[in-house]
C-alpha cells in the first residue's frame, strides 16, 4: 500500500512523538514510585482546573490552563495523602475516591464552560491531533503548529526538571526514608512531580486528550522498566518508546482500517494501540525477564534432575 506522506503527517508525528516523551519521562518516577494510577487520577481530575480557568478568564490563554491545571494536581495529590493518611484508606481507594469525584465535577463545570466559550468535552476526553496541525504560527519563513511550541517547551522544562534534580527523585522514588535522611525532601518531590504530571497533561491533553495521556504517562515507562533496571537507561527507552509509539501509531491509523475496508482511524487512538503492542512485545522478548525466558529457565530446571534426599544411597 502507497502513503502521500505530507508536511501534515510529519507534524502530526512531532506533536505525538513531543507528547509522548513529555509524558514518558515523569511517568517512570511514577511506575517507579507504584504511584501509576495518579498519573490516571491527576489527568482526570485536571478538568475542574481547567473549567474553572475557562469560567473565570473566558479564554483559552496557555498559561492560564496550565495554573489551573497544576492547583488541581496539587490539590489532587494533597487530598489523595490526607484521606490515605487521616481516614486510613488504602491509596488506591484514595486515587479512586479523589479522581472520580473531581471528575465528575470538572465535567459538570466543562459544561457550563461551553456556553460561554469554544471547550469541546469530546476533545478534552479523547483529543483531536488531527486538527492541532492546522493551528500554525508563523516563525520566520516556517510555519509551525501551535501545538509543537507548548508541548516542546514542557518536554523541555521536564527534561531539566529531572537533570536538576535526578538524585533527589532517584532516591525518594527508591526510598523516601533514605532521601530524609540524606537531606532530600521527599515530600516536597512529590508534590512537584505532581506538578509536573499535571502540567504535562493540559499540554497535551487537546492533541491527545486526558485519556490517550494516561497511556503515555504509564505504558512506555512500564515497557522500558522491562528492558532495563538502570533509571538513566529506563528514561531513554521510555522516550524511545514513546517516539516509536507516534510514529507507528500515526502509520497504523491510516494503513490498518483499509485493510479491513474502513476508514482512516484517530491517530491518537492507535499511539495507545501501539504504546501497548511495543509493551507486549517487551513482556515476550525481553532479554532479563521476558515470558519466553522465564518459560525457557522453567523448562530447563524440570529437566534437571532432583537433589539426592538424606540418607539415599547409603
Amino acid at each position: 500500500m502507497e502513503f502521500n506522506w505530507d508536511s501534515l503527517d510529519t507534524w502530526t508525528v512531532v506533536i505525538g512523538g513531543l507528547s509522548a516523551v513529555a509524558a514518558a519521562m515523569p511517568g517512570c518516577f511514577l511506575v517507579l514510585r507504584r504511584m501509576s494510577m495518579m498519573g490516571d487520577a491527576i489527568s482526570h481530575a485536571i478538568l475542574p482546573g481547567i473549567a474553572m480557568a475557562f469560567l473565570l478568564t473566558h479564554t483559552r490563554i496557555t498559561a492560564i490552563m496550565f495554573i489551573g491545571a497544576a492547583c488541581a494536581g496539587l490539590l489532587t495529590a494533597a487530598f489523595t495523602q490526607c484521606i490515605s493518611k487521616y481516614g486510613k484508606v488504602d491509596r488506591g481507594a484514595a486515587m479512586g475516591i479523589v479522581f472520580t469525584t473531581l471528575f465528575a465535577i470538572g465535567l459538570i463545570l466543562i459544561r457550563q464552560s461551553a456556553k460561554h466559550v469554544e471547550l469541546d468535552p469530546g476533545c478534552v476526553l479523547y483529543g483531536s491531533l488531527e486538527y492541532s496541525v492546522i493551528d500554525v504560527v508563523q516563525i520566520g519563513a516556517l510555519e509551525v503548529p501551535r501545538a509543537v511550541i507548548s508541548i516542546g517547551s514542557v518536554m523541555c522544562i521536564n527534561v531539566l526538571f529531572i537533570v536538576l534534580l535526578y538524585k533527589e527523585l532517584a532516591a525518594s522514588s527508591f526510598d523516601p526514608s533514605l532521601a530524609n535522611t540524606l537531606g532530600f525532601n521527599s515530600g516536597l518531590i512529590h508534590y512537584l512531580l505532581m506538578m509536573v504530571v499535571a502540567v504535562t497533561t493540559v499540554a497535551a491533553f487537546e492533541s491527545l486528550g486526558s485519556i490517550i495521556v494516561i497511556a503515555m504517562l504509564i505504558v512506555p515507562p512500564a515497557t522500558a522498566f522491562l528492558l532495563t533496571k538502570n533509571l538513566a537507561h529506563m528514561l531513554v527507552l521510555s522516550a524511545v518508546v514513546g517516539l516509536l509509539s507516534a510514529f507507528l501509531g500515526h502509520l497504523g491509523a491510516m494503513a490498518i482500517p483499509p485493510v479491513f475496508g474502513l476508514e482512516a482511524t484517530v491517530s491518537s487512538g492507535m499511539m495507545a494501540v501501539a504504546a501497548g503492542a511495543l509493551f507486549f512485545s517487551a513482556w515476550l522478548f525481553s532479554p532479563s525477564q521476558g515470558l519466553f525466558l522465564r518459560l525457557g529457565e522453567r523448562r530447563e530446571h524440570a529437566g534437571r534432575p532432583l537433589p539426592p534426599t538424606a540418607g539415599e544411597g547409603s
